[in-house]
């Protein structure tokens, strides 16, 4: 059930099997910078969705995720301009993210319209020097690594925090 929020764009989320979850959040939590830290390791699917679209946005959400997990992989260390993530391939979660932007088309954000480049992000908003020394600290000893995507997420965005607004687990 989603949670009743009057304001604040919609953000749409991936997140984890339990494991990859907890291994990338004690990442975060390590390396992001803690006052901006203000929201769990996840995937963005989507940035910025308008808030009249709840209802429908809710129900394709739910019919995404009455499928098996889809398959991802931890395919890389990827540079950001300030900071690191892990690229994510996973062509069953692109295809869910390409029926959404298509029911959404009209609406979505610059952001959104994008080629979207799927990613964790580990460490933002830090030095250059900093990210590089992270991300070869990171590349050093990474190898791909398979998990499952357990569930898609609803937040609204609150000028900085989010607000959790629903859970849609993927059918085990």
């Amino acid at each position: 059930m989603i949670r009743a929020a009057a304001h604040g764009p919609r953000i749409v989320t991936a997140e984890f099997e339990p494991a990859t979850q907890a291994r990338l959040q004690a990442l975060r939590d390590l390396h992001y910078p803690a006052e901006r830290n203000r929201v769990p390791a996840h995937l963005t699917l989507f940035h910025h969705l308008p808030p009249s679209i709840d209802a429908e946005l809710v129900g394709r959400l739910k019919r995404a995720t009455a499928a098996r997990p889809p398959m991802a992989e931890l395919a890389a260390v990827q540079p950001l301009e300030e900071g690191v993530a892990y690229r994510v391939s996973s062509p069953a979660l692109a295809a869910i993210r390409e029926e959404l932007a298509d029911a959404f088309a009209g609406l979505l954000s610059p952001d959104d319209l994008r080629l979207w480049s799927p990613h964790v992000t580990i460490q933002n908003k830090v030095k250059p020097r900093e990210a590089r020394a992270l991300q070869a600290e990171l590349a050093k000893d990474f190898h791909p690594a398979a998990c499952k995507v357990a569930a898609l997420r609803l937040w609204a965005y609150r000028d900085g925090p989010w607000e959790a607004l629903g859970r849609f687990p993927f059918r085990l």
